[in-house]
Order: C-alpha cells, then sequence, then structure tokens
C-alpha cells in the first residue's frame, strides 16, 4: 500500500511539472470589427425536370393523388442564370436537395447556390429553410463568408418539364 502512494505522489509531481514547464503561448490581439457589407442579389434558376432535378426516393402511399406526393426527397443541380430566358447568361449554379413533407407540396430546402462568374466568383451561399415565403441564408463561403439573410422567390414558369424561379436575396456579410 506504501508503494503505491509513493508511485501517486511521484505522478502528481511529475504532471505538476509538464505543466510548470510547458510554454503555452497565447497572444491576445485587439478585436478589429470588420466593415459589414448588405448585397442584393436579383438572376433565376431554371430547373428541367428529369435533367437537373430527380426524384431520389418517395414514400409509397397510395392514396395520395397530388402531382407532387409527399415525403418526396429531390436532388437538384439547377443553372443560375441573369434572366428567365434559357439563353441568358449563365452566373452559377444551385446543388442540394428538397423535402417535399406538406400536403400543399411546401419543401424543406438544404441548396447552395454557387457563383463562378463576376464580382462572387468562387463564392457560394447557404440556405436552410422551409420555402413558404421566403428562404433563410445561413451561411456562405468567399465573399459570402459569415452571410445572413433572406431570399425572395417567385415562380416564373411551372409546367411539366421546366421550372423557372425567380430570386431575390438580401444578404449581410462582412
Amino acid at each position: 500500500m506504501r508503494g503505491l502512494s509513493v508511485l501517486c505522489w511521484i505522478l502528481i509531481i511529475c504532471v505538476c511539472q509538464v505543466a510548470v514547464r510547458s510554454q503555452y503561448y497565447s497572444d491576445t490581439l485587439p478585436y478589429q470589427p470588420r466593415r459589414v457589407v448588405v448585397t442584393n442579389l436579383h438572376f433565376y434558376m431554371h430547373e428541367f425536370t428529369g435533367t437537373t432535378a430527380v426524384v431520389l426516393t418517395q414514400a409509397n402511399i397510395t392514396s395520395n393523388n397530388s402531382s407532387v406526393p409527399f415525403a418526396t426527397l429531390v436532388a437538384v443541380n439547377d443553372p443560375l442564370r441573369t434572366g428567365p430566358e434559357p439563353d441568358s447568361e449563365l452566373i452559377g449554379n444551385v446543388q442540394g436537395i428538397s423535402l417535399l413533407a406538406g400536403s400543399n407540396a411546401s419543401s424543406t430546402q438544404y441548396i447552395e447556390f454557387g457563383f463562378n462568374t463576376g464580382k462572387f466568383n468562387g463564392s457560394s451561399l447557404s440556405v436552410f429553410s422551409r420555402g413558404d415565403p421566403g428562404l433563410a441564408v445561413v451561411g456562405g463561403r468567399g465573399q459570402f463568408a459569415m452571410a445572413t439573410g433572406t431570399a425572395q422567390f417567385n415562380p416564373i414558369l411551372i409546367n411539366a418539364t421546366n421550372v423557372i424561379i425567380e430570386f431575390n436575396f438580401t444578404v449581410v456579410h462582412y
């Protein structure tokens, strides 16, 4: 028992010596707040059913006769364009998933708007929101690091094969 007690004291002294002799370095820097920037963005998402939006899985419900069945998970990779015309300038893309979980075709979006041309080349905005009446911007990359804001959307065209949605983003970033 005495040997165990001596061993414990030796271990305690060794641990204390390591803590005392270690040279932890920390340099406190003064807080330098960055300038807050508010950016308004306007663009159009062009979706082509079966090509840029694909159903991943769907619940097996036989009583639902809706055009968009309940519990459908859709993967999207849609182009972003400057206008509603299919030949307007391509500025980026939208990638993510959408969960159609409401009886009125409401959805929860987990998507990222990526820009690959112009002033915001290499930047993106992350959206995680339920889609009524707008989307919440919860983050971003590049010039939109630590972004917050909202995205209002307006469906321009919805038919069996194409969807064109107009987006107006108001983003606060640093």
